[in-house]
C-alpha cells in the first residue's frame, strides 16, 4: 500500500512538473532564443524567416518534451517530429552543428528552471529526463540532416549530369546559368574539360570519387558520365590553373588516353573545350605514345585524320599560313627537309645551299610556327600542316601562284 501511495505521489509530482513545464513553454523558448542571440553569432546572421523557424523548433522541442515526460510509464521513442514545425529549408539555413548548439541552449535553459518546476525531491528525476530526452533529440537531428544530405546529394548529382550534358551540346542559356548557380559554382575562373575512360565501379560512386578528387585540386569542378567516358569540368585560377588540375586528376581516370580540352574564359564557354576534348579523345588512339593527359591541341594531326574540320583550319593557320607570310623559301626548305627523311645533307644538295643555311632556315621555321622540324613528333605535325595548307589552296586561273581557298 505504501508503494502504491509512493507511486501515486510520484505520478502527481510528474504531472505537476509537466503542467509547470507546459505553462512555461513560451517563456522557456523565449529565454532560449534570447540566449542564442547573446551567445551564437550565426543566429543573429539569419534572416527574419529563418529566425522564426528556429523559434518554432525551440518551442516545439519543449512542447514535445512535456508530452514525452507525461507518458511516465510508457514513454515513446523520440522521433524527428520535433523538427516538423519548421520547413525543410531549415537544414540549408542551419547546419547540424548549429542545430546541436540550439539543442544545448534549450537544455541549459530548461535545467536552470528545474528548481521552479519541481520540488527538491524530484528535481534530479526531471534533470535526468531532460538529459535523456536531449540525447534522443540529438540523434534524431542527426538522422534528419543525414536524410536531407542524401536527398540533396541525389538531386545535385542529377542536376550536375544535366549541366555537363548541356555543356557538351553547347546549350549555354539562362537555364544553364541557374542550374550552375544551384550547384554552387561561384568562381569566375578559367575552365578546361578533362575527358577519359570512366573508372571501374558504380556510376554514383565513380562520380562522387571524381568530384571529391577534382575539388581537391581545382576551385570548382563538375563531373559527368557519358557511356564509358568521364568528363570533368575544371575551374581554377591562373592561366594554366585548369591544366595543372587536369594533370593531378588524370591518374583517377580509367585506362587509355586522357585528353584535356583548350582552356576557355569561363563556364559559359566550357562547351567548346568539352567538344574539342571528346573529338581529340577519339583521335588519341592514333598516338599511343601520347602523354597522359595530352592537350587536345597536341593532337591536331590525328584530329585531321579523324575528320576534324576545326583541326584542319588550325593547322593550316598555324603552319602553312605563317610560313607563306614569312618567306616562300622557308616552306620550300621544310618541304625538302621532310622529303629527304630529315637529312640536312640531303636537303642542302637538293636546294644547292650550304647545310648551315638549311639549319638557319629550319630554326626560322621553328620560330615562325612553334614546332621544331628536328623533333620527330613536331616534324610530323608540320608535315600534316603543310599538306592541309596545300589542300586549302586552289591554283590561280592564270597558272601562277596559288590562291587561298575558303576554309574547309
Amino acid at each position: 500500500m505504501e508503494d502504491a501511495d509512493t507511486g501515486a505521489q510520484d505520478g502527481t509530482q510528474d504531472e505537476r512538473a509537466a503542467r509547470a513545464l507546459q505553462g512555461a513553454t513560451g517563456a522557456l523558448a523565449a529565454a532560449a532564443i534570447a540566449r542564442l542571440e547573446e551567445r551564437q553569432p550565426w543566429y543573429s546572421a539569419l534572416g527574419p524567416q529563418e529566425r522564426s523557424w528556429v523559434g518554432l523548433v525551440a518551442q516545439g522541442g519543449i512542447a514535445a518534451f512535456v508530452a514525452w515526460f507525461r507518458a511516465r510509464h510508457e514513454r515513446p521513442a523520440v522521433s524527428a517530429d520535433v523538427f516538423a514545425a519548421a520547413p525543410r529549408e531549415l537544414v540549408r539555413a542551419v547546419s547540424l552543428h548549429q542545430a546541436l548548439q540550439l539543442l544545448r541552449v534549450v537544455v541549459d535553459v530548461v535545467e536552470e528552471h528545474v528548481p521552479e518546476l519541481a520540488d527538491a525531491e524530484h528535481r534530479a528525476d526531471l534533470r535526468e529526463a531532460v538529459l535523456r530526452y536531449s540525447r534522443e533529440v540529438a540523434f534524431s537531428a542527426a538522422e534528419v540532416y543525414a536524410r536531407a544530405a542524401e536527398a540533396r546529394g541525389a538531386w545535385d548529382a542529377r542536376l550536375e549530369a544535366l549541366v555537363v550534358d548541356a555543356l557538351v551540346r553547347g546549350e549555354a542559356d539562362d537555364d544553364l546559368a541557374t542550374r550552375v548557380a544551384a550547384l554552387g559554382w561561384a568562381a569566375d575562373v578559367p575552365v578546361a574539360v578533362l575527358v577519359g575512360t570512366r573508372p571501374a565501379g558504380a556510376g554514383d560512386a565513380v562520380v562522387a570519387d571524381l568530384r571529391r578528387a577534382a575539388r581537391a585540386v581545382a576551385d570548382d569542378a563538375l563531373v559527368g558520365l557519358r557511356g564509358e567516358r568521364a568528363l570533368v569540368v575544371l575551374g581554377a585560377a591562373g592561366e594554366d590553373g585548369p591544366l595543372r588540375a587536369a594533370a593531378a586528376l588524370a591518374p583517377r581516370l580509367g585506362a587509355g588516353p586522357v585528353v584535356v580540352g583548350p582552356v576557355v574564359a569561363g563556364l559559359a564557354a566550357a562547351g567548346r573545350s568539352a567538344r574539342t576534348a571528346l573529338v581529340a579523345l577519339t583521335a588519341a588512339r592514333a598516338w599511343p605514345e601520347a602523354p597522359r593527359p595530352v592537350a587536345a591541341d597536341e593532337l591536331l594531326p590525328e584530329r585531321v585524320l579523324a575528320g576534324d574540320a576545326g583541326a584542319r583550319r588550325a593547322l593550316a593557320d598555324r603552319v602553312h599560313a605563317p610560313l607563306a607570310a614569312a618567306a616562300p623559301v622557308l616552306a620550300d626548305t621544310l618541304r625538302a627537309y621532310l622529303v629527304s627523311g630529315r637529312s640536312l645533307e640531303g636537303t642542302s644538295r637538293a636546294l644547292f645551299v650550304h647545310p648551315n643555311t638549311v639549319r638557319y632556315r629550319l630554326r626560322r621555321v621553328a620560330e615562325v610556327t612553334g614546332w621544331d622540324p628536328a623533333v620527330p613528333r613536331e616534324a610530323f605535325v608540320l608535315q600534316v600542316g603543310m599538306a592541309v595548307g596545300a589542300l586549302a589552296e586552289r591554283p590561280s586561273r592564270r597558272g601562277g601562284a596559288a590562291e587561298q581557298a575558303p576554309g574547309p
